[in-house]
């Protein structure tokens, strides 16, 4: 048994954790000249912490029960603990906030899916500093750290999850209908959602071809209407992109997220 890892964690060996050592002091060169500081917050949070963010965020994440009868789990990502420190410790202090972190974070997976349990992830949080100039930021740094480590033929996605919330609205989709187009549209599920807008009678043009078109800004361009006004906000973070950022980003109006904190761009 003393050769066996649990399925899902690795080890790393020093040739690697030499590569790995590189990669993140680049990126932390990076992240602290744009002015992020780095931040370090514990393994184990409270179960309860973590789901105020989303409970999705904390339901994948390995529990256990501490001496008082707690419930702590393992962070499944670093969003949410970052926001409780900005909470806990910056309430005081004028935003924008800007944080950086190098940190583990776990999951519960299937094993047989070969997915990792434990993984490191690098990032930054931008607290404060609201779209399209916030989002706007966080691309060029993102572009340049991933420069910095000598990445050269990238693409970065962007979506904003209120887009489709908004064509749903314009389109007068009936409230209990909304949550299974969502769900679809965050699957994936193209044949699914095309199903049920064929069904509820709606706009095929704008419920299911729009948020098929990606690429670069042209994807942006709509004859004037609720696509286009929806579009707005995007289009405003093109505008501020350096010409660096914008020529590797792609604009995805289909791309979505289940968490509960993603609320735009």
């Amino acid at each position: 048994m003393i050769d066996r890892i649990p399925s899902g964690t690795r080890d790393v060996l020093p040739d690697e954790m030499r590569e790995l050592r590189a990669i993140t002091e680049a990126l932390r060169g990076v992240f602290e000249r744009d002015g992020y500081g780095e931040v370090y917050t514990p393994a184990l949070e409270y179960e309860a912490v973590l789901a105020r963010g989303d409970m999705s965020a904390a339901r994948p994440t390995y529990r256990l029960f501490d001496e008082q009868g707690d419930v702590l789990a393992l962070r499944s990502d670093m969003t949410v603990p970052i926001a409780r420190v900005a909470a806990s410790r910056y309430s005081a202090v004028e935003p924008p906030l800007r944080f950086c972190y190098f940190a583990h974070a776990y999951r519960g997976i299937r094993p047989q899916r070969g997915q990792p349990r434990e993984f490191l992830q690098a990032g930054i949080e931008l607290l404060g500093s609201p779209a399209p100039d916030g989002t706007a930021e966080a691309l060029k740094v993102l572009c340049d750290g991933l420069d910095a480590v000598g990445l050269r033929d990238y693409r970065v996605g962007l979506g904003d999850a209120s887009l489709y919330p908004r064509l749903l609205a314009a389109a007068a989709v009936p409230e209990n209908a909304r949550a299974g187009l969502l769900d679809a549209l965050a699957r994936r599920d193209l044949a699914g959602l095309e199903r049920e807008v064929t069904a509820l009678g709606l706009d095929p043009d704008l419920l299911v071809a729009a948020p098929q078109r990606r690429g670069g800004a042209e994807v942006l361009e709509a004859p004037d209407g609720p696509l286009a006004e929806a579009l707005g906000a995007m289009r405003a973070v093109a505008d501020l992109l350096p010409a660096a950022a914008a020529e590797r980003v792609i604009f995805d109006l289909g791309l979505t997220r289940e968490l509960g904190y993603y609320t735009g761009a």
